[in-house]
């Protein structure tokens, strides 16, 4: 069947290919998908997904995203709301506004947000932000 011995991509649980927004790539617009994102490249406009949203570490998003899961390397600004999982990487900048369920962060990210997390959770603003890799990121 594959004769190449290469094998399939994996899809997510909804059946659809992951899309992929390439480093020096610049896309302006809103975006509507059941299946996961990965952008290395530059965003300008709304993402909603009922999959997984990966920010790479060239990626970027301005704007409004709506998603399951979301892991973020790259830098993001604007409303981010996460039914989920949020898991920011040490080479993370988040500014605007986040709603999560779960935060996951490690050292070296830096999270200027106003953060809602959990059910009923009440809004904050907290700035994290840590200046070594081996240092746990302090809320000021």
């Amino acid at each position: 069947m594959f004769s190449d011995n290469k094998k399939p991509r994996p899809m997510n649980e909804f059946g659809g290919q992951p899309n992929r927004i390439e480093k020096n790539t610049t896309i302006k617009g809103d975006i509507t998908s059941e299946a996961d994102f990965r952008i290395d490249g530059k965003l300008e406009g709304n993402v909603t997904t009922s999959g997984k949203v990966v920010i790479g570490k060239d990626g970027y998003i301005n704007g409004k995203v709506e998603c399951v899961n979301a892991d973020i390397e790259g830098k993001f600004n604007g409303e981010l709301m996460v039914k989920d999982l949020l898991s920011l990487k040490s080479s993370a900048t988040i500014e605007g506004t986040v709603s999560v369920a779960k935060l996951a962060v490690e050292p070296g990210a830096t999270f200027n947000a106003a953060c809602t997390m959990g059910k009923g959770a009440v809004t904050t603003t907290t700035k994290m932000q840590s200046s070594k890799k081996d240092e746990p990121a302090k809320a000021s």
